[in-house]
């Protein structure tokens, strides 16, 4: 029982990992950039999505709504102002770049919500489900379903709409994609959008689980080390690779010595550089051209 208490544990862990691996992902697929501000845009999310529920007072589902829509805003101007301006710089200028907006987001949200941690009111906060002496959290429920659903719709974007296969075809090949009239400019502005709207989701799904605070966002350290892990060109290895790293954190906190919970993520991410650099899906090496 105690095992199947952990390993529910790590699932929701490892789906949090998982959703903000997604964005990592999505954005290098399409620009080539990596965002070490991922985890920071999630703990940014859950501020406003604070803000909009507790403070203002609005229903869940309209303030989740407007939360997302302002993220995805927020992800279209840092593109616009910050990034696009980098485009043809050294990749090691660009990384520096979101870096440095990682402190950006950290020290605004200090300043406008204060550095206290604050806790998320939201419908499936307190609730658990018993069976026997197995205790699930409606909140662990919540993000599980919350990661499906929304990989569900991602699938389902990039295979269904001409937007979402506009995405992949400028992310296999830009220029090619230029030339057949895809605006494509305009699509890494989605790319940043769309990533920004994942790390909010995962930031309200996470938010009453651990309290909301400037610091939250440096779990996207652990969720880098996670797609890497799955395969840094691959989505469902961005998840499967959270899912490892979760797991393994649980079971590590408590079947081995102090302090080893919170590297499980990188002596994995080390292993797996030794046994499988290019990580469990290996789909970086190339691209269609």
């Amino acid at each position: 029982m105690e095992i199947l208490q952990l390993l529910i544990s790590g699932i929701s862990q490892g789906c949090v990992y998982g959703m903000i691996a997604l964005g990592f992902v999505l954005i290098y697929k399409a620009t080539e950039m990596v965002n070490f501000a991922q985890g920071d845009l999630m703990m940014f999310g859950a501020f406003i999505s604070f803000t909009f529920l507790n403070l203002l007072g609005w229903p869940f589902i309209p303030g989740v709504l407007a939360t997302l829509g302002l993220m995805a805003a927020l992800g279209v101007l840092i593109e616009r102002v910050l990034l696009r301006p980098m485009i043809g710089e050294p990749p090691f200028a660009v990384l520096m770049l979101t870096i440095g907006l990682g402190f950006m987001l950290r020290a605004l949200a200090g300043a406008i919500w204060g550095n206290k941690p604050r806790a998320l009111a939201t419908p499936f906060s307190g609730g658990v489900i018993r069976f026997g002496e197995l205790v699930i959290g409606y909140e662990n429920l919540a993000i599980v379903a919350g990661t499906a659903i929304l990989c569900g719709l991602i699938f389902l974007f990039f295979r269904y709409t001409r937007l979402g296969i506009a995405m992949q075809a400028a992310s296999q090949n830009q220029l090619a994609a230029f030339y057949v009239g895809i605006p494509v400019k305009r699509i890494f502005a989605l790319v940043w959008g769309l990533s920004a709207i994942i790390a909010a989701t995962a930031g309200i799904l996470v938010a009453p689980v651990s309290l909301i605070d400037p610091l939250m966002g440096s779990v996207g350290i652990k969720a880098f080390a996670a797609a890497i892990v799955g395969g840094f060109g691959s989505l469902p290895g961005a998840l499967l690779g959270g899912l490892i790293v979760g797991i393994a954190e649980q079971f590590a906190g408590l079947y081995l010595p102090a302090g080893f919970a919170d590297t499980s993520a990188y002596l994995i991410l080390l292993l797996m550089l030794f046994v499988r650099p290019e990580g469990i899906f290996a789909t970086l090496q190339r691209k269609k051209v």
